[in-house]
């Protein structure tokens, strides 16, 4: 059995209900050429991604991860993805790959290709890399301004600051700039000293029994991992909030967290050059409840 499958998809309006979905979607050789020259999520960075974390066959919390394709496809202003293709691209996806093991499951959007009659979809899904050495040590991490204040994607909404666009070249610039500075990762702050998210992940915080992240805004992108884990931790009586978090707060964390939907949870062992508390052990409990299979 392979351990990559690559599907090209033909969209289906979001209020189709009834066209079979089998036929609209189809396996291509991934070192094959399948996209065309104008296509515009490659010279423009012009549509959205989502990334799923599939577990021993199962794919973690694919429907969230599709609503939050829909969201961001409006605010791009795409065509909304048919849910229902989805979901049945992704289950062939996953039935071609090994039955065991962890993967990195990719599904993308874009505008098409200039001046084209439709956009352009594929779904792409390989093994994910070995994380268990960052799970189990952390990572350093360098606080790097964004550029703007608290507030800014509600003045400016063509920023685009709460979708999950192809546009990402800002944040591996941001990661080669924390790697210069001697960290792993980084950690996003405004212009006026809140965190945000980290480049690829978003930020979790513990203060004694109280576990934080920022507050949701047009800003920031609402993480599928932290949502996740957050429900997790009310259910079993710990307290969860989201609130404006100044990076003093982060620096005066008992644990803080980068959590994403891959590499899933890894303790910030540095700030800025300077050690940070972690707790190994509740670590391996968020990551055992975050390998276990979630719809």
């Amino acid at each position: 059995m392979p351990d990559t499958v690559t599907l090209l998809i033909e969209p289906l309006p979001a209020d189709d209900y009834d066209t079979p979905v089998d036929g609209t979607f189809r396996e291509v050789d991934a070192s094959a050429p399948a996209l065309r020259v104008g296509e515009l999520s490659t010279q423009r960075g012009d549509g959205i991604f989502e990334t799923i974390g599939v577990v021993d066959g199962h794919a973690q919390e694919a429907r969230p991860h599709l609503e939050r394709l829909r969201n961001s496809a409006r605010i791009c202003e795409l065509p909304e993805p048919n849910l229902r293709q989805w979901e049945a691209a992704i289950a062939r996806a996953v039935d071609g790959i090994p039955s065991t093991g962890e993967f990195a499951l990719k599904l993308v959007l874009s505008r098409g290709v200039e001046h084209g009659p439709a956009p352009t979809a594929w779904l792409h899904v390989a093994p994910a890399a070995d994380f268990t050495r960052v799970r189990e040590r952390g990572v350093r991490v360098a606080t790097l301004d964004r550029g703007y204040a608290r507030g800014t994607a509600e003045r400016a909404p063509w920023l685009l600051l709460g979708a999950k666009t192809l546009s990402y070249a800002v944040n591996m610039a941001a990661l080669r700039e924390a790697k210069r500075r001697g960290a792993d990762d980084a950690v996003f702050v405004t212009s006026d000293g809140y965190v945000m998210e980290g480049p690829t992940s978003s930020v979790i915080l513990r203060h004694g029994d109280t576990w934080s992240t920022p507050a949701p805004s047009g800003a920031i992108l609402h993480g599928t991992t932290q949502l996740s884990l957050f429900e997790h931790l009310a259910s079993t009586g710990r307290s969860t909030e989201y609130r404006d978090i100044p990076v003093a707060d982060l620096e005066r964390a008992d644990a803080a967290w980068l959590v994403s939907s891959v590499r899933l949870a890894v303790s910030i062992t540095e700030l800025d050059g300077r050690g940070m508390p972690s707790d190994p052990a509740e670590t391996r409990a968020l990551n055992e409840y975050l390998l276990s299979p979630r719809d």
